[in-house]
């Protein structure tokens, strides 16, 4: 079984620009965002995925993920997902041993910017970044399915 093992930041400034990659444009999905399983599609750049989230406990949940056909993923995002969709670009940073990802929303969720971090267990050690200010890592507000049903917009 897979395991995500992940803690989420709000970002505090800009200074991450000048560490991360040129970015990637995310559209993604919910077929279902039940607490227990989500199912997500997502289109990254020109490649197609398809996951199923577990319920998180702490910073862990069970997580699969495949990567199947763009042209399905574009399929189920237009006919199938759950509105709004999440529209980001995702920049990756390198720091001190850890890759960073850093989402930069738009459109619903336009005005959140957040960072997260993947690690290998729940205490291992990890330097944050002077550019990332809060975490949230606890406050499913910020999951991205969460987003769906409640937007960062109307807020």
């Amino acid at each position: 079984m897979g395991t995500e093992i992940e803690r989420k930041f709000l970002i505090g400034d800009d200074s991450w620009r000048s560490a991360a990659d040129d970015g990637e444009v995310i559209r993604q999905g919910y077929l279902t965002t039940d607490p227990e399983r989500t199912v997500r599609v997502r289109r990254k750049g020109a490649r197609g995925f398809l996951t199923i989230k577990g319920r998180s406990t702490g910073a862990s949940r069970a997580e699969f993920e495949w990567e199947i056909p763009v042209a399905d993923a574009d399929a189920m995002l237009d006919t199938l997902a759950l509105r709004p969709l999440i529209e980001k670009t995702r920049y990756t940073i390198q720091n001190a041993g850890h890759e960073w990802v850093l989402d930069v929303f738009v459109g619903d969720n336009a005005g959140l910017v957040m960072a997260e971090v993947e690690l290998l267990s729940e205490d291992e050690a990890v330097s944050i970044p002077v550019w990332a200010a809060t975490e949230v890592t606890d406050d499913t507000r910020y999951y991205n399915a969460a987003l769906v049903k409640a937007p960062f917009t109307t807020w």
